[in-house]
């Protein structure tokens, strides 16, 4: 007698659920396509999860911060997970996944095996669901592997390649000179508490002894300040096979892991700074960041990350640095890495992000089709949620259509990927959103209030908050200039006191839907005023827990409360909609009306004196 089966069936399957793989399975189901999102741990986020910790990372650079889906996840975690607690944000990815009524999640499920038709097309794949014992087989019209460890490659017989390419294949300078087999390394991670007494700290037998001269080096060339990293380079692995001596790797990594906490409290200078710091947390799992890596229709190389390409098909954008670990990892006589800088942004094309021999198989991740070199630079897990945003938008098109990933490479749908994924508040560099729909041509001009409401959520307006004429000067053009963001060029939106409004009239009573506002969750944010410095990048937890820690927040700049009014036939402005608690930075509101204009009035702010606002328009 065999376990039983469990049989599902969708449009669109999703195999791993880390940054990458929720957000393609977020985009796919908000965009109509029936999703299956299935994941091999208990809790989704991958190495961002509770049970690897590593911070959501990407671009650098002044307003080069990720939006769409990946910055949506970080608003949310900083209105309900106020305390930085790492558990707490794997229930913030899980209660994203559980509201979108065409999204089922399935966790603690191993997918083991595929189905595949003559054409090469993957049918079905099949998950061993430890929790339940049972089998859960998934049949589905398009599948995406965002794994990490492209899972289905060999299952399935797409092209794949691990290692590192010979310096001559693609012409990149930080390529060595012949091809191997290495990769990154696996990590596992610690982090520290301080407490208000001093905590002892005693080895166990097993964990590896570093205070000896010689030894003390591997940690010197590094540095091994809680306050300051959260060690990520304890790692190993890279000369090895990061996916078939994974266990091994963590036997290795776990008396590293303690050895340096020992060096740090009991023999390093600086062990007196440290004396109330305790271990609150070490892993258990390691982290991977590179093993396979598919081979699409076209491969990014290190050329096109350094002179930031224009590709015509580009879909998403990286920033982090060419960042190369070092094969022997720890082991390495020196740095943990090598860094070197290209643009912030770069922009990444469509046509990686699919299978170039297996039909209907999309990738997104750290297994897209680029070099080893270039995936140095995209493997950051903002850049990933951009490209698995990317991947189940354009899921959404194809099963629409009924076409496979390569049909939505160019011509309309193509456009239709890039003009939606616009619309999501993702951006694409060298790109401008278009507006259209009535406000594209209608007259646009703000009208500003007699006083300054208080900035308080429940802040009560009145119908008609103007008595100075409108005003076209102010910048409330930029409401509809296609950049919701400020940039190199300068500022952006609309900045407007509390209470203004900015309106569009048109010509004739228009039917409207759907209202979209990008309110400024503050791009360049970081965390200040943390006691022993560190952790700069506002994240999904923190790399040490101090005593004197204050809880993060939703940013100040963002929009807390608003209204929006509809001008009547009569030439009355009537309240529409209103809303009392906004944490998002992109926000669509229902709308169901016939008006001869639209207006937006923001109430209040987390904070901030003024409001800014970067698109408003209405359909």
């Amino acid at each position: 007698m065999d376990f039983p089966t469990q049989r599902l069936s969708a449009d669109f399957c999703v195999v791993g659920g880390g940054i990458a793989g929720l957000c393609a399975a977020l985009a796919a189901a908000r965009h109509g396509a029936r999703t299956v999102l299935v994941q091999d741990r208990p809790m989704l986020g991958g190495n961002a999860s509770s049970e690897i910790r590593m911070h959501i990372c990407g671009a650098h650079g002044p307003n080069r911060r990720e939006t769409g889906i990946v910055e949506e996840i970080q608003l949310e975690n900083l209105r309900y997970n106020a305390g930085s607690c790492w558990p707490v944000f794997d229930s913030v990815l899980w209660g994203l996944a559980r509201r979108e009524p065409l999204l089922t999640p399935v966790l603690d499920a191993s997918v083991c095996s595929c189905g595949t038709g003559a054409d090469g097309s993957i049918r079905s794949v099949r998950a061993w669901q430890g929790t339940t014992q049972r089998w859960i087989e998934i049949s589905a019209r398009l599948f995406a592997d965002c794994s990490g460890d492209a899972v289905l490659a060999p299952l399935s017989g797409a092209d794949f390649r691990v290692g590192r390419e010979a310096r001559p294949e693609y012409g990149e300078s930080e390529a060595p000179p012949e091809a191997d087999s290495c990769t990154m390394g696996n990590s596992i991670l610690l982090q520290a508490m301080e407490f208000a007494t001093p905590q002892a700290f005693v080895a166990p037998p097993w964990a590896i002894d570093f205070s000896a001269p010689e030894k003390r080096l591997w940690i010197l060339n590094r540095g091994a300040d809680p306050t300051d990293n959260n060690y990520w380079w304890i790692e190993v692995g890279g000369a090895d096979d990061t996916i078939g001596n994974a266990e091994k790797h963590r036997d290795e990594l776990l008396p590293i892991v303690f050895g340096v906490w020992d060096w740090l409290k009991n023999h390093s200078p600086e062990r007196e700074r440290f004396r109330n710091f305790g271990l609150e947390w070490v892993g258990s799992l390691p982290g991977k960041r590179e093993s396979r890596r598919y081979l699409g229709d076209h491969v990014l190389t290190q050329g096109e990350v350094q002179s930031g390409s224009d590709f015509p098909d580009v879909v998403a954008y990286g920033g982090w640095k060419i960042d190369k670990h070092y094969p022997k990892g720890f082991w390495h006589d020196g740095p943990g890495t090598k860094f070197t800088d290209c643009p912030s942004p770069f922009g990444i094309p469509y046509r990686c992000l699919y299978s170039r021999n297996v039909p209907n198989l999309f990738c997104a991740g750290r297994d897209i089709s680029c070099t080893h070199v270039a995936m140095s630079a995209t493997r950051v897990m903002a850049t990933c949620g951009l490209c698995g945003q990317a991947v189940g938008t354009a899921a959404a098109i194809a099963a629409r259509e009924r076409l496979d990933p390569r049909d939505v490479s160019k011509g309309p749908l193509l456009a239709e990927l890039q003009r939606t994924l616009l619309d999501d508040d993702c951006m694409l560099p060298g790109t401008r959103r278009e507006v259209r729909g009535p406000c594209a041509n209608a007259r646009l001009s703000s009208t500003f209030p007699t006083t300054e409401p208080p900035n308080h959520p429940t802040t009560q307006l009145p119908n008609h908050p103007t008595t100075q004429p409108p005003n076209q000067n102010d910048g409330v053009a930029r409401l509809r200039d296609g950049m919701d963001r400020d940039w190199d060029d300068g500022e952006h939106g609309w900045r407007a006191p509390l209470g203004a409004a900015a309106e569009y009239r048109f010509a004739e009573e228009t039917e409207l839907h759907e209202a979209r506002i990008v309110f400024d969750s503050h791009l360049d944010r970081r965390e200040k005023g943390r006691p022993f410095g560190g952790n700069a990048e506002c994240s999904q937890g923190r790399y040490y827990r101090a005593l004197a820690d204050k809880p993060r927040a939703v940013p100040e700049t963002l929009v807390r409360s608003f209204r929006i009014d509809r001008l009547d036939a009569d030439g009355t402005w009537r309240p529409e909609a209103e809303t009392a608690d906004n944490h998002r930075r992109l926000v669509r509101v229902p709308l169901n009306c016939r008006a001869r204009g639209i207006r937006l009035v923001p109430l209040s702010t987390w904070g901030a004196p003024d409001a800014h606002v970067f698109a408003f328009d209405a359909r």
